[in-house]
């Protein structure tokens, strides 16, 4: 089994800290996002959206790194994948939520545009604009992770360890440690403009 990856993308970063945490027997190899070697004949005839993560197990491929978290988690019959229909039904709630409501506005909307060209806006203006209302948007949705989803919990699904927090990892970790969204947001908090 075999893990393609590039440790900047977020997208594969809870998949290999899920991988090393659980010390699962998974090869890794780079793909070199910088070089455009994901784009490259060899890799797009493997994996046709030219993304990672990509699993390979034996003659067989899975993109989106919450779907490798999933397989992964069963094939090796972990805990962090809980067994039990509810339980598992919030874990997948959880996952879904961080995917298409706190990744599409702090990910794609508010730090992507600001560090990736291919992610800016046409013009400045938009830009601004853009940046503005991804980080309203991100910051709303940071507060309901903390107080709704987490609360007083340890984890984002109770008291132990699932999926959904490695997958939420990446994420959260983009707007606590990005300098130019700090920056942004606490200028814009202030009421001035970036």
């Amino acid at each position: 089994m075999k893990l393609y990856y590039h440790p900047v993308s977020t997208t594969s970063r809870p998949v290999l800290l899920f991988i090393q945490e659980n010390n699962l027997k998974v090869d890794t190899q780079v793909v070199d996002l910088m070089k455009g070697e994901h784009m490259q004949p060899a890799y797009a005839a493997m994996n046709p959206s030219k993304l990672v993560p990509m699993l390979e197990d034996g003659d067989w491929r899975l993109t989106e790194s919450s779907a490798i978290l999933k397989y992964l988690a069963e094939k090796f019959e972990l805990p962090s994948y809980p067994k039990d229909l509810r339980t598992r039904a919030r874990v997948n709630e959880r996952m879904d939520w961080i995917n298409t409501q706190l990744c599409r506005d702090l990910a794609y909307g508010l730090v992507y545009p600001q560090i990736f060209p291919f992610h800016k806006r046409p013009t400045d203006a938009h830009q601004k604009g853009q940046l503005a209302w991804a980080q309203e948007r991100a910051k709303g949705w940071m507060k309901i992770l903390d107080e709704s989803l987490i609360g007083k919990q340890p984890y984002l699904c109770g008291d132990k360890i699932t999926i959904a927090d490695y997958f939420a990892s990446s994420f959260v970790s983009l707007r606590s440690s990005s300098a130019p969204t700090s920056a942004l947001i606490r200028t814009s908090s202030a009421g001035t403009s970036a």
